[in-house]
């Protein structure tokens, strides 16, 4: 594949750790459902929980024989006991909630870092709820007026890499959707590798007018200020669309091949002018990656 195009720039990320769990229920809409609600707001740059959907999973490939979505919720910092509660909000507020759903840890390595289910999750049973040894796991039975809920009584929490981006810069709307619904597919693709913002239209920066609300734009690169900002614009010629892909992965070596998988989509698109990824010379990231080094 021709890289031309493909900026000799980097971008930076961040050592995470991250909950990787399965998502089972009786057919795919209720579990879709449970999975994209769970994962739907990318917040950990706001100090809450970034979810992303790792992919799906056929009845025999799952601990009770139903339909199963792998998904993973990620912390930025160190703080597990404030994860561990933001977490139980996914839980209970999007699983839960949906008819005859389950949990299942489903770690992709060997960690001695786990977090307990029952005081953030058993007890929406209020001092009823018990302990099950079902599908080869110990399960908490949460009696629900659907019987019943039930989760592993606890989630491993592992060592990954967040915050891995590149940008795809478009002339057109159609290159942003067509371009970007390619990525995300080739991104799914990839074990390990999730996109907690899906296609991002939204560009940040660090340094804010407006520390009230968290991360502002990124207005150099908005090209609706293109005109206004006049030469400190940092819009190329033609371009007219800069949206950005955000990928989480629970290793280096997924990471890397959900980058490449990413930008080889999108470059098959005439009207993707260029790619490049969004940093902050270097000084907000725990590791920096050339675009280049993730073609190779």
């Amino acid at each position: 594949m021709d890289y031309t195009n493909v900026e000799d720039t980097f971008f930076e990320a961040f050592n995470g750790k991250y909950v990787r769990a399965l998502i089972t229920a009786p057919n795919m809409k209720i579990l879709k459902k449970a999975a994209y609600d769970s994962t739907a707001t990318p917040s950990a740059v706001i100090g809450r929980v970034e979810g992303g959907v790792e992919g799906f999973l056929e009845k025999n490939q799952t601990p009770d024989g139903r339909y199963g979505a792998i998904v993973q919720y990620w912390l930025d910092g160190d703080n597990v006991n404030k994860f561990a509660f933001e977490l139980s909000y996914r839980l209970r507020q999007d699983i839960l909630v949906k008819p005859f759903t389950r949990v299942f840890d489903y770690p992709d390595k060997d960690s001695n870092e786990a977090i307990g289910m029952m005081d953030i999750v058993g007890h929406c049973g209020d001092g009823y709820e018990w302990i099950v040894e079902e599908y080869d796991r110990t399960m908490i039975n949460v009696p629900i007026a659907v019987p019943d809920f039930q989760i592993e009584e606890k989630l491993t929490l592992n060592n990954g890499i967040m915050g891995a981006n590149f940008w795809y810069l478009c002339s057109s709307e159609e290159a942003v959707l067509k371009a970007g619904e390619k990525a995300l597919d080739a991104i799914m693709s990839v074990e390990g590798a999730t996109t907690p913002f899906d296609v991002c239209s939204a560009a940040s920066k660090p340094e804010t007018n407006y520390p009230e609300i968290g991360p502002t734009t990124n207005h150099v690169y908005c090209p609706s200020l293109k005109e206004r900002l006049g030469s400190d614009s940092k819009v190329p010629e033609g371009v007219n669309y800069i949206p950005e892909i955000v990928i989480n992965a629970t290793d280096e070596n997924s990471m890397k091949e959900a980058v490449k998988a990413g930008i080889e989509a999108v470059l098959e698109f005439d009207d993707v002018i260029s790619v490049s990824a969004g940093n902050y010379d270097g000084k907000l990231g725990d590791k920096i990656y050339n675009l280049h080094d993730m073609l190779k």
